[in-house]
């Protein structure tokens, strides 16, 4: 009895050996960054400075005060980040997944294919967006360049004008992550059995049937990853808007996340910063809610 009472409570043990030092990094790195910095949102925080005292909530309602300093350049910037989300996602979610059913097809040559679709993603933020600002320069890039070569206009301002502006972060970013979720579709395809392609075939189905009634029902839950995923990432876009376009013009293209760094490392206002970070992940949640929501297994009665 003894020793059955022994083995059940070194069973119990050893999960939580294995689970340490994950758990030790999480809270580390996770939990206690986001405690630490709900704590600096309620004080005024300058961390260039020995004082920083209490406010309590009077952080988040300045970002609701119509009266603050920074109510409409977070806003402002709150908006920069729905239009570069509103119009980057859906591009994130139906290009790669069209690619991935071509890359899911047998041809010759399609390993290569592959590779050639996420070689962009390999790259970082900060060689994409020195690139892509040579290849988009009004004077000397390249692009204006061919546009003229073919008769088009070519003195367009992709980087210091809109929606030109939009234009060109929206394109490059589908240009460097659309491999990432071309892949996790591709691996989501090839786990959706054959033989229910071939049940469809029997029973009649056409290629639009087969994609709604099989490939989709069957992709819901990487469908609900991959939206997930690229909602959160479009939401923390930063490195583009801020080597690319600096915010031009004006502060239109200024990302929620571009301000909120550059309130809390340049102007010094921590406490500001946090109180902002924590109201747009209290958006991204309500996000999550709504995701998880519409890709939700529905019973039929």
């Amino acid at each position: 009895m003894a020793t059955t009472q022994r083995s059940r409570t070194g069973s119990g043990v050893a999960p939580w050996v294995f689970l340490a030092p994950y758990l030790v990094l999480f809270v580390g790195f996770v939990i206690a960054p986001a405690v630490y910095g709900f704590w600096i949102s309620l004080h005024d925080y300058d961390y260039t400075l020995p004082g920083k005292p209490f406010v309590g909530l009077d952080n988040y309602g300045k970002l609701f005060s119509p009266d603050s300093v920074i109510f409409s350049d977070f806003w402002n910037s709150m908006k920069a980040t729905g239009i570069f989300t509103l119009f980057s996602v859906p591009l994130l979610l139906a290009l790669p997944l069209g690619v991935a059913l071509l890359m899911n097809s047998k041809f010759r040559g399609r390993n290569l294919f592959r590779a050639l679709y996420f070689a962009p993603y390999v790259l970082g933020v900060a060689v994409v967006a020195v690139l892509w600002r040579f290849l988009l320069d009004t004077n000397i890039g390249l692009v204006n360049q061919y546009l003229g070569a073919i008769g088009l206009p070519d003195s367009i301002g992709w980087l210091t004008s809109t929606p030109a502006a939009w234009v060109s972060l929206v394109g490059v970013t589908v240009w460097w992550t659309l491999g990432f979720n071309a892949v996790i579709y591709l691996a989501g395809l090839q786990d959706i059995p054959a033989e229910l392609y071939e049940a469809a075939r029997v029973d009649g189905a056409n290629a639009w049937q087969s994609f709604r009634n099989v490939t989709l029902p069957g992709l819901r839950p990487v469908l609900s990853f991959v939206t997930m995923v690229t909602i959160i990432a479009s939401a923390n876009m930063f490195g583009q808007s801020y080597l690319m376009t600096r915010g031009a013009p004006g502060v239109e293209t200024r990302t929620a996340i571009y301000f909120i760094a550059d309130t809390g490392l340049r102007n010094f206002q921590m406490g500001d910063a946090a109180a902002m970070s924590y109201i747009l992940t209290i958006f991204l949640m309500l996000l999550s809610v709504a995701v998880f929501w519409l890709f939700r297994e529905r019973k039929n009665a």
